[in-house]
Order: structure tokens, then C-alpha cells, then sequence
């Protein structure tokens, strides 16, 4: 019986986004034929595959029909699932053209195909997640100049600290999506690479195959030069032979560099400097791209998350029908697309750690190393990518509670701007003798739940070096937001007002 080995019920945050559709088994196995495809075609630019044999193979790849539960368990034979697809394909070429099934992964070891399918994997999941990245800074661009002056409590170590603005927060998450986008588009341009090393790194059996079809098309012009030639002028035959021989045993110095550059081209991928069965730069890479990613929206969704407590009501999620329901209490409306993204950020950082100790591969071909990443790969582009398919709804969707904003301001009773205050009256009164007041000041506040303002009216030491308009005016909150405003200009590169 066929089954879903994965349909996504414990990973919400990709279910049904296109990370999911571009990272399951089908695209994978998609991706593996696709790369013996393009490697045929590559062989057969450079001359030492038919063009023929490359058109079947691609026909042949294209129209496939491999179970990948029954593949999935066939490679535990051998390991990796190459092997079982090449057999598959092969058969699937004979049935177009028998003679070409023979060019299939002519010259290729398991890791070549695999890690270049990994790199298309990678390649078609971050150009829809760099996409929703855009799409996120977009919106969180919209909101910092919408509510560039609107003040709210700043906090620090979960309590108010001083005011700022939601247009600086908003130009904050921002920055960290901007920041994520430039790491994964390095990754894009230029890090995405085909492998191609051969049986240990050599290419060997590329060049040699590549030698043997130019001995056979040697062979074959000095055939044809015999039977051109035969025998004639007048000395007779046999003298003075000046055929265009072949050297058997000469190799083309060129040729790995020119094939794996085919290679690349009909990928869309890059061509890399050395191959990378053992060098896993390409992996760690993307993996700590991802992991960057999620962290950048993560930091989104704690904040909102935070935010969107009953207490706070500062700012709410998009709604749509069911979303945020309880199971148990009708009341509730969680924030399920920040705790999707937060789940993501929690797990990605941890995979991708496991990613980088692949470094730590022996020889020129590991035994367990490699096999490790495809699982902590696959789900490193997943979470990511349905973690940034998530932010971008939120992101456009997010509604700011300004009048909630300006309640949470004043529950601390002006407390908020105890610095400003100490600031001012330092060179009135003196350094020591304004923290004095105004420490009993806040004490008094807290202690008789009383407005700060009150308390100051009492103490005349204050209200001699202050009228009440000044006193009004340094409790405002909104007066007391620093460079909030010309930050948030700045970021998203406006003229300040």
C-alpha cells in the first residue's frame, strides 16, 4: 500500500505552503532526475554522450513513474536512493531507445546526482521564500511610516523602560528580514553549485569516458581516411601512411572543467571550483542562511506574540474563518501565525548545527556523514520557508491598537519618564539630590496608586524649578521617544521630517 510518510500534521508552519510542495519526496525525486537529465545533456554538448542517447534520457526522465515508497525502501540496500533510481530510468530510456539506456549516469557516483538534486531542491525553495521575504519587508515598511510618531512603552527585561514608537519596532523586524533576505540571495547567486567528483573527487570516469569516445571518433576518421585513400598514387599502397591517428591514452586537461561547466548551465546552478563530496561549504551555507532566517522572524513573532497578550492588546493578528480557535474555550483567539513562525525559529538553529558538523566528513566520501544532512536539509528549507510564507501573512495583516498603546503608556502613572525627568532636574537640583526626590517620588506613585504628576505637586523643591506646563510636558510620553522618529526615516531611507 502506498502511504504519505510526511503529510506535514506535526510541521503546521509548511503545511500547504510551497516549501512543502518543493521539498517532498516527489520533488526530490524530481530533482534526482532532473539532474541525470541535465548531466546527459551535458555529456552530449561536450560530444561524449549522442545527442540522441540525451534526448531519450531526458524524454524519458520527464515522463517517469517511480513509487517513492517502494524507491524509499529499496535504498535501504544501498543506502542512498540513487542507485535504485538509476535502475528505474534506465529501464524507462530502453523503452524510448534501447541503445541510449547504456549513457544513464554515465561516468556519475550517487553523491553527484544526489547533491546536485539538493542544490535544485534549495534553488526552487528560496526563490519563492526570498520572494515572501520581500513581500514581509514590504509590509513591515508600510507600517513603520504609518506609525512612525506612534509612541508606546518600551520594555526591557519584560518591564517598562522608557517610550519609543511602533513605527521604530516595525522598522526593527524590518531590518532583520532585509538582513535575512541578503543572506539567502548570496546564497542564490553563486552558492547553489552542481557536484560532480566522481567515484573520490577525481571526475576519473568522466575523462575516461570522455578519452574512449575520442578514441572511437578517432578510430572512426581514420577509418574513413583508409577507405577514402586506398591504396592509389602510384607507389604502390601502403607508404608513407599520413592518417589523422588518435593518441589512445591522451587526455583532455580541459575536459572536467568544461563538463562541469555544461553541467551548470543546464542546471541553472553554479559551477563549483573543486568538487564538494567532502567539502561541504554549499550545505553549511544554505543551512545557516536558514537558520538566520527563521531567527529574523522569529524575533517578529515574539514581539507580536508578546503584544497580542489580553493584558497588552497592543496589536492583533489577521483574522480568517477558525483561525486562533480553542478547543476548549470559545472565547479565545490565539495568535497562531506568530506561534507557527516562532515553532520554526526554535527548530531551525538547532538543525542547522547539525548541518555544520557535516564539515567533519573522513576520506573523500563519508559513511553516514553525508546521509545525515538530507534529512536536517530538507527540513532546515521547510520550516524556513513556510516560516517566511507565514510572516508574510502576518505581516500584511497585522492590526496596530494605537488607543491600547496609549492606555499601557499611562498605567505606570508617568513612571515611564522617571529618566527624562532625572535628566532635567539633575543640573536644577544636583545629580544626588533629584535621584533622592525622585525615588521617593516613584515610590509614593506606586505605593498610593497615584498619578506621578500628583506626587511632584507636592514636593516643592520640585514645583520651585518647574511650572506645571513644564512639569505636563516632560511627563508626555510622546515627548520623550529620542531619535525614534529620524531612526525609523533613516531605515527606510526618507528624508527626516
Amino acid at each position: 500500500m502506498s502511504v504519505d510518510p510526511d503529510s506535514g500534521l506535526l510541521s503546521p508552519v509548511r503545511a500547504g505552503t510551497p516549501a512543502e510542495a518543493s521539498t517532498g519526496d516527489e520533488a526530490w525525486l524530481r530533482a534526482m532526475l532532473d539532474a541525470e537529465a541535465a548531466l546527459a545533456r551535458a555529456q552530449a554538448r561536450l560530444g561524449t554522450v549522442p545527442s540522441e542517447a540525451a534526448a531519450a534520457i531526458t524524454e524519458a526522465a520527464g515522463g517517469a513513474r517511480i513509487d517513492v515508497v517502494e524507491l524509499a525502501r529499496e535504498s535501504r540496500a544501498t543506502a542512498n536512493p540513487v542507485v535504485g533510481l538509476v535502475k528505474a530510468l534506465m529501464s524507462a530510456v530502453g523503452e524510448i531507445a534501447p541503445g541510449a539506456a547504456e549513457y544513464v549516469h554515465r561516468g556519475s557516483t550517487s553523491q553527484d546526482i544526489f547533491d546536485t538534486a539538493m542544490m535544485l531542491v534549495a534553488d526552487r525553495t528560496l526563490r519563492p521564500l526570498v520572494a515572501d521575504l520581500d513581500t514581509t519587508a514590504e509590509a513591515l515598511a508600510e507600517l513603520a511610516r504609518a506609525h512612525r510618531d506612534t509612541t508606546m512603552a518600551g520594555r526591557t527585561l519584560t518591564a517598562h523602560a522608557v517610550p519609543t514608537t511602533f513605527g521604530l519596532k516595525a522598522a526593527g523586524w524590518r531590518q532583520l528580514v532585509l538582513d535575512a533576505a541578503v543572506r539567502v540571495r548570496r546564497v542564490l547567486d553563486g552558492g547553489l553549485p552542481v557536484s560532480l567528483g566522481g567515484a573520490a573527487g577525481t571526475l576519473a570516469a568522466y575523462v575516461e569516458y570522455a578519452r574512449l569516445a575520442d578514441a572511437v571518433r578517432g578510430d572512426a576518421t581514420d577509418a574513413a581516411a583508409a577507405k577514402g585513400g586506398g591504396g592509389g598514387g602510384g607507389g604502390g599502397g601502403g607508404g608513407g601512411d599520413d592518417r589523422n591517428t588518435v593518441d589512445p591514452t591522451y587526455v583532455d586537461p580541459t575536459y572536467a572543467e568544461r563538463l562541469t561547466a555544461a553541467f551548470a548551465t543546464e542546471t541553472g546552478l553554479a559551477a563549483p571550483t573543486l568538487p564538494w563530496h567532502s567539502l561541504r561549504t554549499p550545505v553549511v551555507d544554505l543551512a545557516n542562511a536558514l537558520a538566520f532566517t527563521a531567527g529574523a522572524l522569529g524575533k517578529l513573532a515574539v514581539d507580536v506574540e508578546t503584544l497580542t497578550r489580553t493584558e497588552l492588546g497592543e496589536v492583533v493578528e489577521p483574522a480568517a474563518d477558525g483561525r486562533g480557535g480553542s478547543s476548549a474555550m470559545p472565547h479565545k483567539r490565539n495568535p497562531v501565525l506568530a506561534t507557527l513562525i516562532r515553532s520554526a525559529a526554535l527548530q531551525v538553529p538547532v538543525l542547522a548545527a547539525g548541518v555544520t558538523q557535516s564539515m567533519l566528513t573522513e576520506d573523500e566520501r563519508s559513511a553516514g556523514v553525508w546521509h545525515a544532512e538530507w534529512q536536517l536539509v530538507r527540513e532546515c528549507l521547510r520550516l524556513a520557508g513556510g516560516s517566511a510564507h507565514t510572516a508574510a501573512e502576518l505581516a500584511r495583516g497585522l492590526t496596530v491598537q494605537p488607543e491600547r498603546m496609549r492606555a499601557n503608556l499611562a498605567s505606570t502613572h508617568g513612571l515611564i519618564v522617571s529618566e527624562r525627568l532625572s535628566a532635567v532636574l539633575s543640573p536644577l537640583l544636583g545629580k544626588a539630590k533629584a535621584k533622592e526626590l525622585l525615588g521617593e517620588a516613584s515610590q509614593r506613585a506606586v505605593r498610593e496608586d497615584r498619578p506621578l504628576r500628583d506626587v511632584l505637586d507636592d514636593l516643592p523643591a520640585i514645583t520651585g524649578v518647574l511650572t506645571p506646563a513644564a512639569l505636563d510636558d516632560l511627563l508626555d510620553p510622546a515627548g520623550y521617544t529620542g531619535a525614534a522618529a529620524t531612526l525609523v526615516d533613516r531605515a527606510l531611507g526618507e528624508v527626516p521630517r
